[in-house]
């Protein structure tokens, strides 16, 4: 299959942002994600690989570094951690964020920041 309806992967939680895989391969994993307004995607790394984010709808303030700083980000933007770059998200908006992120390769790893 090489055309995935995103759609059906959103997955809203009250809990932690849920990771729905949309795909995934050696090359890449595809994951959709939604955001609920004062949710977090605490930061974290990808020793072995980039992360590529597109914003479909909603914002937020992604984070850069270890001291927790942010950009803003919202729908119509492109975003890109590099290997080992530090990176995450935190919803302070009233509505949904909702992306679908890259990594590549796909065994890219995961490394929490704490």
């Amino acid at each position: 299959m090489r055309v995935f309806p995103s759609s059906k992967h959103f997955e809203e939680s009250d809990g932690e942002p849920i990771r729905s895989v949309i795909a995934s391969t050696k090359e890449a994993t595809l994951v959709a994600w939604v955001v609920k307004p004062g949710q977090k995607i605490a930061p974290h790394t990808h020793p072995h690989g980039q992360d590529t984010w597109t914003i479909l709808s909603g914002s937020g303030g992604y984070v850069t570094d270890r001291s927790g700083s942010t950009a803003a980000i919202s729908a119509g933007d492109v975003v890109v951690a590099r290997v080992g770059e530090i990176h995450g998200v935190i919803n302070s908006s009233n509505v949904p964020l909702r992306f679908i992120s890259v990594v590549s390769p796909g065994e890219a790893g995961y490394k929490l920041i704490g």
